[in-house]
């Protein structure tokens, strides 16, 4: 069952998230990920949630996204993300 990833970032630094940004895609390709949104205009429809950049990715299971998130590749580009930016993760089973 494939996994869905939702993605909420505050980016502090925008010069310097850019290089996350760079090389985190490759390596959420390499595992199977497919980005379905990556940032651009949101509207909050209902509720309180304020989003700032919203990340939406799909992956084919739950086994591929924890591959690619504890990945020791991972781990090194993860630090540029939480250097320069507040982020909340979450992970759904998709349907």
């Amino acid at each position: 069952m494939s996994v869905i990833v939702i993605v909420n970032t505050d980016v502090k630094n925008p010069e310097a998230y850019e290089e996350y940004k760079a090389q985190a895609r490759p390596l959420v390709e390499r595992n199977g990920g497919r980005y379905l949104v990556r940032g651009g205009p949101h509207e909050v429809i209902e509720g309180s949630w304020n989003p700032t950049r919203l990340v939406v990715i799909e992956f084919p299971n739950k086994e591929a996204f924890e591959r690619f998130y504890h990945s020791p590749e991972y781990k090194e580009v993860m630090k540029i993300r939480h250097a320069n930016a507040d982020s909340d993760i979450v992970v759904v089973e998709s349907m």
